[in-house]
């Protein structure tokens, strides 16, 4: 289990960042043969991804939205997502496959989603927190006093991945 941090963080990194969100909407509860499938899939895609150092792949957050389960990704380049995506030798694509095959036979019932966002500059503070999204992720640093207000990290280029 990890342990909380003490003290004022935040995140540094410094390249290409991509932020993805990726969920599903469970429409028909009472039709587990048709959303536990795509639940039981993302737990394979993210130990193949955290096991490949080349993939791009940083970290991600599982989270629990009002429809149901959802992850927040972070990435190195969007081209590296994408290639993943498209790679029929990897987990996604025979998952994203099946789930539209089963989706054509009872349309409605799960429903997938996904947001990409290419990342500019990023600011983050985690005060007394266990590691978490961008900093675990990336490298959790300590908030020096020039950086203790967000509008001087966001403007730090130290905390943005252009720079």
């Amino acid at each position: 289990m990890s342990h909380v941090v003490q003290g004022r963080m935040t995140h540094s990194y410094e390249g290409e960042l991509v932020v993805f969100h990726i969920g599903m909407q469970i429409n028909k509860w009472w039709r587990l043969d048709l959303w536990l499938p795509v639940f039981g899939a993302m737990p394979r895609m993210l130990r193949e991804l955290s096991m490949d150092p080349d993939s791009g792949f940083l970290g991600f957050q599982l989270l629990m939205g009002a429809g149901g389960p959802y992850v927040v990704q972070y990435w190195s380049s969007a081209d590296k997502l994408y290639r993943y995506a498209s790679a029929p030798s990897q987990e996604h694509r025979p998952a994203w496959s099946r789930f539209n095959k089963a989706a054509r036979k009872a349309p409605g019932a799960v429903g997938i989603w996904h947001e990409t966002f290419i990342v500019e500059r990023a600011e983050s503070i985690y005060v007394s927190t266990k590691p978490m999204g961008l900093p675990k992720a990336t490298t959790l640093v300590p908030i020096t006093h020039n950086h203790d207000r967000a509008q001087a990290r966001i403007a730090d280029g130290r905390t943005s991945a252009t720079g």
